[in-house]
């Protein structure tokens, strides 16, 4: 296993685990909002998709550089054509067909392509392979507020109940 498969595992590993916190809403508690000004849930797996749609794209280009455009300008040109549902059904179908995408314009890209200097949003340079492990930690970071949101309504999230047994 190489450096770009291990880096594709660990974000199959956290996609799977932002699909199984989805699976721990009913549809009605999708629209779940914890405070004025927050996303709700179904909000937070959108943001999920178009970031690893972001993410997966602009890496995988070879003019790659997540200053090219503006973020918001870059969400909309990489989540186009994305549109989830409302349903945890339409929402993890959503999920793992962003993740397919993804994942195949990332191989195709190839390990060699990933170890080259992107500019990240910060101005900085950095190989691509560790602002990929970047955007892993983002879904990661998000997929703990939708296990948050199902404590808040009374639900074991499902990282929880895996542990559990």
């Amino acid at each position: 296993m190489d450096l770009l498969d291990e880096a594709l595992e660990n974000w199959e590993f956290a996609r799977e685990g932002v699909i199984d916190e989805v699976s721990i809403f009913a549809d009605k508690d999708l629209a779940f909002r914890p405070a004025a000004g927050s996303r709700t849930a179904a909000e937070l797996v959108f943001h999920i998709l178009i970031s690893g749609a972001l993410m997966s794209g602009e890496l995988s280009r070879e003019d790659g550089d997540f200053r090219r455009k503006s973020y918001d300008a870059l969400l909309k040109e990489h989540g186009r054509g994305i549109h989830p549902g409302r349903t945890r059904r339409a929402l993890g179908a959503a999920l793992r067909k962003t993740h397919r995408a993804g994942a195949r314009k990332i191989r195709t890209a190839g390990e060699v392509h990933m170890l080259q200097q992107i500019r990240r949003f910060d101005g900085k340079l950095g190989t691509r392979l560790a602002w990929m492990h970047h955007g892993i930690g983002h879904e990661e970071y998000h997929r703990a507020q939708l296990a948050l949101y199902s404590r808040i309504i009374g639900k074991t999230p499902a990282l929880t109940r895996k542990i559990e047994g």
